[in-house]
């Protein structure tokens, strides 16, 4: 990376606040531990939230806008300063962006979510967030990242129907769905980018060379998708969803294949990311299960997505690039290692036992959920002082 900033100046900010992937990193992943606590809590009778009535609308708006948000905040705001050789947003004006994401987060469990001061902060921090990283793009004109800007509008539009329709749980179910297909679609985007590159790079292979028609094929049927559901779910026929899905997942599969993941089997960084890129095309054959009159819930399917690729993907993904941009070498100890193996446990436990075990639908949900806080609980452990220290090569960021 290019030196673009005044040392001088960065010392005098405090190191969590000099780079957008610290505190949404680290915060997001702590607020998905304290999340899923007060979740299992509530599912179990160990403690009631005030002003949570309904615990299952909570527990996956904030998952969602609260977690899986605030990565993709974290790192937008980080590879902007990458992509364009201009300083990402830092300082008081990160700490604000921060502060207004973590203000629904600490009140909504005691005010309640008929609180308009909360849902005003919930939908408004995506936005500055959005401005932020188009500032830079624009002015180095790099318009292929300016797509990442309808992005983060669709997430908070989405955000704003799950809020108004919280009640309608047929209507919020289909938009929550709708947000995972969306996070998955962002994912195989930045997935195609960074994984045959991460894996080329440590593993001393060349890097697979793209087949033009298998990246717009496979990118494309997730669009599609993503399309689809965005319209109302009377309009989505298993006559032409159903064949979708399959296309989608197998496209998916041969587009992975390509990457050579059995050559990624001693590096923990590398076959994270393989093995959550894998949950995408098990996800969609899901769908296409459930679609189809298959005995699976919509909701188990799409766990496959936000438990499995999502969560596993997130996990690998701070972990490296929190040590990239801290200027550390990319290395993990065991604990993360057994972190990536707890939250792709959290994700096939969450779907197998309420599968083919529904007597165990319970013991299965304690289990999934408790694999969760294990796992981004030891990258807190680990990662904390990493992201609350300088960087170890003296340089900014």
């Amino acid at each position: 990376m290019h030196q673009i900033l005044d040392s001088r100046k960065e010392e005098r900010i405090v190191p969590l606040f000099r780079l957008g992937f610290r505190p949404f990193f680290l915060l997001g992943a702590l607020f998905s531990c304290l999340a899923m606590l007060g979740w299992l809590g509530q599912l179990n009778g160990w403690l009631r939230l005030p002003g949570i009535s309904n615990p299952v609308w909570w527990h996956a708006h904030e998952m969602l806008f609260g977690f899986g948000a605030a990565i993709v905040a974290g790192f937008l705001l980080t590879a902007v300063q990458n992509w364009t050789a201009h300083p990402g947003v830092r300082g008081w004006s990160l700490a604000l962006v921060v502060g207004i994401w973590a203000l629904p987060r600490c009140l909504l469990p005691w005010l309640g979510e008929d609180h308009v001061l909360l849902m005003v902060a919930d939908l408004a921090w995506l936005p500055l967030c959005a401005w932020f990283l188009a500032r830079p793009i624009i002015i180095t004109r790099q318009w292929r990242n300016l797509f990442f800007m309808p992005l983060l509008v669709l997430l908070t539009l989405l955000n704003g129907a799950s809020w108004l329709w919280r009640n309608d749980w047929a209507m919020v179910e289909h938009l929550l769905i709708t947000t995972v297909l969306l996070f998955t679609t962002l994912i195989a985007v930045m997935g195609g980018r960074v994984i045959p590159f991460f894996t080329a790079r440590a593993t001393g292979t060349e890097k697979a060379i793209p087949h033009l028609w298998l990246e717009r094929g496979a990118l494309a049927s997730l669009w599609l998708i993503l399309l689809l559901w965005l319209l109302p779910s009377s309009w989505i026929s298993p006559l032409y969803i159903v064949p979708l899905y399959i296309v989608a997942a197998c496209l998916h599969l041969w587009r992975q294949s390509r990457w050579r993941p059995d050559a990624t089997l001693t590096h923990p960084l590398l076959w994270s990311l393989h093995l959550a890129y894998l949950f995408i095309p098990l996800g969609l054959l899901a769908l296409a299960a459930q679609a189809s009159g298959w005995p699976i819930s919509q909701s188990l399917a799409s766990h496959l997505l936000s438990a499995g690729c999502m969560g596993a993907m997130i996990l690998g993904m701070i972990a490296r690039v929190s040590l990239g941009h801290s200027g550390r070498g990319l290395q993990v100890g065991r604990r993360i290692t057994a972190a990536f193996v707890l939250v792709i446990l959290s994700a096939l436990i969450r779907v197998l036992i309420p599968q083919f075990w529904p007597a165990l639908t319970l013991t299965g949900w304690n289990l999934s959920g408790w694999s969760w806080i294990a796992a981004y609980g030891l990258f807190v452990w680990i990662y904390a002082p990493i992201l609350t220290s300088p960087r170890a090569d003296g340089r900014p960021g």
